[in-house]
């Protein structure tokens, strides 16, 4: 039977670092990270794109389902509402799938931390940091594996991970 992982977390969290980690770990894997499938200029939030990026998601993810060469599909992406999460499964077809839902969560300073420095490192705009924290606590209302990273490694993350 195939994995399929879906991790979510705000941003800043380490999903992007600990699923290409994931990958790395994992035999027949590969990764989808969700902003690749909407990454625009201007980026533009509106009922069109919402549902385009859900469509190219599925779309990947289905195919990546289908194909005999992965085992392992890793997909990472902010998915702070229970309903993002429910759209994208709906359009899979999981049924040779083991499902995990997984939500990176780490306390406040540790976020504000990361976010920092990547904003001192001109990954990130300032106006990032209020935006996740303000999406941190909508995590632990999710159906998910809740794993908080704020004390541990992105390996030792993986490591929690794949034993799931």
């Amino acid at each position: 039977m195939k994995k399929l992982y879906l991790i979510g977390g705000p941003m800043g969290v380490g999903k992007t670092t600990i699923s290409q980690l994931l990958k790395k770990q994992l035999n027949n894997s590969v990764f989808l990270d969700g902003d690749w499938c909407w990454d625009s200029h201007p980026f533009q939030v509106t009922d069109e794109t919402k549902n385009m990026v859900i469509d190219n998601i599925s779309y990947l993810l289905n195919n990546f389902i289908k194909c005999s060469a992965y085992k392992n599909i890793i997909f990472c992406w902010v998915m702070h509402e229970q309903s993002i999460i429910d759209n994208i499964l709906l359009k899979l077809d999981t049924s040779l799938c083991d499902v995990k839902v997984i939500s990176l969560v780490c306390n406040i300073d540790e976020l504000q931390k990361r976010l920092l420095n990547d904003v001192n490192n001109g990954i990130r705009h300032r106006d990032v940091i209020e935006k996740s924290i303000k999406y941190l606590p909508l995590f632990s209302k999710l159906k998910s594996i809740k794993i908080d990273v704020s004390t541990i490694t992105p390996i030792e993350a993986v490591n929690m991970i794949s034993k799931l």
